[in-house]
């Protein structure tokens, strides 16, 4: 019977490894994984999430084989010789301490860029060093997301800003600001296709930015259990021209009902 375990628990890494395998042959190991990416500045981001998924698909490769290995060697019914009891041995365990620590440290130097990127170096207004403000700012709450457009005059709070709900709508091939926040509890902004996510903590306004490069329809999801409804916190995000993204800005101003929002003032 320890054989007949050993031969089972080593089919957990080959079984894993050929599906995994198959569908990277079959529709590309990317795609297998992840959304499509149309974000400018997402690559980094993808290749970040292979390099760990290659680093800890050979360390599972590795865990497999030496636990079918020890199972097959010490099998009780095959073993004759008596157990040995052992304090183990220093070197071994300062090894295994060092290698994962050395490992962690490795990561976090190889994605500080990435970290940098995402949650440091906000775009600036062209020619300038002044932070480039936020197109739109989304409030999140149970259980939608609450859309806030600067009107007109470009500045957050005021008469003519635009209202709307989970139809988030940006311009292509520009960098965009968004401000967020919570209303309530911990939700999660994440924009999949954008390889955006950010936690929103109640009481704090935060931002994230990117540049988008594909028009399209794309899901805003919420990443955070958040309540009851988290299942239906979602939204759709639609990417588009700079010509008819003021189009519908417009549109919206126009057909709003601003006495049905209790609009809270710029913080």
């Amino acid at each position: 019977m320890g054989r007949f375990w050993s031969l089972l628990f080593l089919l957990v890494p080959v079984i894993g490894v050929g599906i995994f395998v198959v569908c990277a042959a079959e529709i590309g190991i990317e795609d297998h994984w992840l959304p499509e990416n149309v974000n400018e500045h997402g690559r980094v981001i993808d290749d970040l999430f292979m390099f760990i998924l290659y680093l800890t698909g050979i360390i599972f490769i590795a865990t497999g084989i030496a636990l079918f290995w020890f199972l097959w060697k010490y099998d009780a019914a095959k073993n004759v010789e008596p157990v040995k009891y052992v304090h183990g041995s220093h070197t071994l365990e300062v090894v295994w301490s060092i290698v994962p620590a050395a490992t962690l440290l490795f990561i976090a130097i190889y994605q500080m860029n990435a970290w940098a990127d995402a949650k440091m170096r906000r775009p600036t207004l062209p020619g300038s060093d002044e932070l480039l403000p936020p197109l739109v700012e989304v409030t999140a709450r149970q259980f939608e997301w609450r859309l806030r457009y600067a009107g007109v005059d470009q500045v957050m709070g005021t008469d003519d800003d635009v209202f709307g709900v989970n139809d988030l709508h940006i311009p292509v091939d520009e960098d965009i600001v968004i401000a967020i926040k919570s209303k309530d509890v911990l939700h999660s902004f994440f924009l999949p296709n954008l390889r955006i996510k950010q936690d929103i903590v109640p009481g704090m306004k935060q931002h994230v930015w990117f540049k988008s490069n594909k028009k399209g329809v794309y899901d805003i999801v919420c990443a955070e259990l958040c309540g009851w409804g988290h299942y239906k916190m979602k939204g759709r995000l639609t990417i588009s021209s700079r010509d008819d993204f003021n189009i519908w800005l417009q549109e919206q101003y126009e057909n709003q009902e601003v006495s049905e929002f209790e609009p809270e003032g710029s913080e």
